[in-house]
């Protein structure tokens, strides 16, 4: 039976950690030159692209070539989605011909969609609610700096956006701690927090929301941020640095934790916005090191898709 990766709800944390430790031997192996190209041999992968991205596209193809598979680019241009064909018809069309899809997309319906009538693996490489490939590269990365999962807090300063959603269920799944902070009615989805929580219960994660982002970094292993108008809200953006003024992360932030803390972004950034140019570029910065192992967790993911 086919599965899909849509959401870190679908999987369970005994998978998800063996995917990440499945992502660093292949990060090993890359470094070592061992071949790798017998993981995905004569494999198809359909890249679609609805929402343009740079490390999302170029970490995909590479890998996917890496792996020995064969990658088809495909933008809002190429195919006849945003023309009329159902997302049920795209997904049957494109099945006959590849063996996985990758969707980058809006809605998150649609990808649901997408997966309900592919007969091959589909691939969340972005909606408007969800971006579990960046989270599975976030938490490789911090694993790589801790050595472990549980017990390490996150404090993610800024929007309630895909990145947080993905984050909340992400720490829960791991047993992280985590804290979002962000202007009223920024929140996180309700649904999403709700559900956290109660995956928090069985794993020791505390997941919480609060409004003052000094009080979410107390005691935090990592401050993480993203953009304040992501793509697509851009008629929002002078609204919205006006709302999110008082959430820049900035030396003071990151000096309130009280310890030695990492700093997150999941790119692009807006240097002087969402967070300071020296905080960006200070020896606790890990956002590149965040950036390449979206190229390796997301072959881990591939491989373990196509078994």
């Amino acid at each position: 039976m086919k599965r899909d990766f849509l959401t870190l709800k679908d999987f369970t944390r005994e998978e998800l950690i063996e995917m990440i430790e499945l992502a660093i031997k292949l990060k090993r192996d890359r470094k070592e030159n061992i071949d790798q190209t017998h993981y995905m041999k004569g494999k198809k992968v359909a890249l679609v692209f609805e929402k343009s991205s740079t490390r999302t596209r170029v970490s995909f193809e590479v890998g996917v070539y890496e792996l020995g598979g064969y990658p088809l680019f495909l933008s809002k241009n190429d195919i006849q989605l945003g023309r009329g064909e159902t997302i049920a018809d795209t997904a049957r069309t494109l099945s006959r011909y590849v063996d996985m899809i990758m969707i980058r997309t809006f809605a998150h319906s649609k990808i649901e969609e997408l997966a309900k009538y592919a007969s091959v693996p589909v691939i969340n490489g972005l909606t408007d609610d969800f971006h579990p490939c960046q989270v599975m590269a976030d938490v490789m990365t911090i694993y790589e700096k801790f050595g472990k999962f549980s017990g390490v807090k996150v404090a993610f300063i800024g929007d309630g956006n895909n990145m947080a959603n993905s984050w909340m269920i992400g720490a829960a799944k791991f047993g992280m701690d985590f804290t979002l902070a962000c202007p009223k009615g920024y929140e996180a989805k309700r649904e999403v927090f709700e559900e956290a929580q109660k995956i928090g219960k069985e794993t020791g994660a505390n997941i919480d929301i609060v409004y003052d982002p000094y009080e979410a970094v107390k005691g935090a292993d990592i401050i993480y941020t993203d953009v304040w108008a992501s793509m697509g809200q851009e008629e929002e953006s002078e609204k919205r640095i006006r709302d999110f003024k008082g959430y820049q992360v900035d030396s003071d932030l990151m000096n309130a934790t009280g310890k030695r803390t990492y700093f997150m972004h999941c790119l692009p950034a807006h240097r002087g916005e969402e967070v300071t140019e020296d905080v960006l570029e200070s020896e606790m910065s890990i956002v590149f090191d965040e950036a390449e192992n979206r190229l390796h967790a997301q072959k881990a993911i591939m491989v373990s898709l196509i078994k």
